[in-house]
């Protein structure tokens, strides 16, 4: 699974450019593209260095335009490159969306197999940095709704870094999004300021060189016997100090990625602490934390001493001036966690 042992410090962004880089050191097909990615570097940096390393050829820019940008990776991949398109905000990949439900995903399918489309779209998506309405969405639901595709979503440098080598080693789509809001780091559930103790944060440490973390693995972030939580992305760090902060015995399962969804998991912790509360960032409506919720009822109904709870953002665009009540937080979450308690 690895070929180098030597640790780093690094954050989330220096994570996904050492994975990219890693993997166009070792694999001449992968290809890079965007808006900005070359000589700028992306808007948030992710590729900042690899244009100048790499050449014009395999890391370059492309006009505006989301449909086309996936469109001309389909082809490529299709070929037999290993394009990484990066969409600069998720928000912007609606345009782009009949390129990757109806070519994308369907190539293998539709090629019986003598075609596939290996790409990873790689987007920033969430909220935590007042992007508002248009810069802030979580549409993570969308793409999980659409056989084909493989939906991930880190929480840590070391898994972004692990997760996104996999992903571009893998033959089928994969949408890559990382939540912006811990890109330099976690924070301690307070919003506004980063962790006091980021500097010596384990997820800090990640490999240099070659590493992959399975999709469709989830992590358990802290082994708990009161309730079991799930969430991924910037909500496993509000979970983690919520709870922290009440001295919960609860369990935290980082899903890591949503399809292929490691569903064993899921089961074996609700199975044993008898309780679930499911933690996204996404609109409450067709989440999808209501799959969550509709898998969990269906396989642990007669283990369950609760209602399952969900704490979610709310059904409306993603409001900048009210951003921190929007975004799911300690006092959402600690109300859900004393309601499943007291059942």
């Amino acid at each position: 699974m690895s070929d180098e042992t030597v640790n780093t410090r690094m954050n989330m962004i220096q994570a996904i450019n050492s994975a990219m880089d890693v993997m166009m050191e070792r694999d001449p097909d992968v290809i890079v593209m965007g808006e900005d990615v070359g000589f700028f570097g992306g808007v948030f940096r992710a590729t900042a260095g690899l244009q100048k390393k790499y050449g014009k050829t395999r890391v370059f820019d492309t006009p505006i335009t989301e449909c086309g940008i996936i469109g001309v990776a389909v082809g490529m991949g299709a070929y037999g490159l290993r394009p990484v398109p990066e969409i600069q905000f998720a928000d912007y990949i609606y345009p782009a969306l009949d390129q990757l439900v109806s070519e994308a995903a369907r190539l293998r399918y539709r090629s019986g197999g003598e075609f596939t489309a290996p790409l990873t779209v790689r987007s920033p998506f969430g909220g935590g940095i007042f992007g508002g309405q248009t810069h802030s969405q979580s549409p993570e639901g969308i793409f999980t709704h659409v056989s084909g595709v493989k939906t991930v979503i880190p929480s840590t440098p070391y898994d972004a870094k692990g997760l996104l080598i996999a992903a571009i080693e893998d033959n089928d789509p994969v949408i890559f999004f990382e939540p912006k809001r811990i890109y330099n780091g976690p924070f301690d559930g307070r919003y506004d300021k980063p962790a006091r103790n980021w500097s010596a944060h384990p997820a800090g440490e990640v490999p240099e060189g070659y590493y992959r973390i399975p999709l469709g693995k989830a992590n358990i972030v802290r082994e708990g016997e009161a309730l079991t939580v799930l969430c991924y992305g910037t909500m496993v760090h509000v979970v983690e100090a919520t709870i922290e902060g009440l001295g919960i015995d609860a369990e935290i399962v980082d899903l890591r990625t949503l399809v292929p969804l490691d569903i064993e998991t899921i089961e074996a912790s609700v199975k044993k602490t008898g309780r679930c509360l499911i933690v996204h960032e996404a609109t409450r409506t067709s989440g999808f934390g209501a799959e969550l919720s509709a898998l969990v009822q269906e396989r642990c109904f007669y283990h369950l001493e609760a209602p399952i709870e969900r704490v979610t953002g709310f059904d409306t665009p993603y409001p900048h001036s009210l951003e921190w009540a929007y975004f799911p937080g300690p006092v959402r979450i600690t109300e859900a966690l004393k309601k499943i308690l007291k059942d």
